[in-house]
């Protein structure tokens, strides 16, 4: 059984720095793309940044250049070190592979707060 745990998150003040971490437990790590989603009260879920099992990141537009998202697949650890961090950055992160379905149920996440 697949599961996902990801944490790390917490209050941090506008432009302040955080970084986020994922376990994955249950399956093979290295052969998915993974990436980072975040939801936002009243908002959905979006995909915030990627990395492929070849290590090429992607990120959507509101993030680059702020976020770095790693992976690291001897431990199945995926990371996202946040800088320069803003309060539209408040949400709950999740991990999971790019293309998703039930065979990775999604994990609890993690809140990160920013202030303003």
């Amino acid at each position: 059984q697949v599961q996902l745990v990801e944490s790390g998150g917490g209050l941090v003040q506008f432009g302040g720095s955080l970084t986020i971490s994922c376990v994955v437990s249950g399956s093979v790590f290295s052969f998915y793309a993974v990436g980072w989603y975040r939801q936002a009260p009243g908002n959905q879920r979006e995909l915030v940044a990627s990395i492929t099992r070849d290590h090429t990141a992607n990120y959507a537009d509101s993030v680059k250049g702020r976020f770095t998202i790693s992976r690291d697949n001897a431990k199945k650890t995926l990371y996202l070190q946040m800088n320069s961090l803003k309060p539209e950055d408040t949400a709950v992160y999740y991990c999971n592979r790019v293309v998703t379905d039930s065979r990775w149920p999604w994990g609890q996440g993690t809140q990160v707060d920013v202030s303003s």
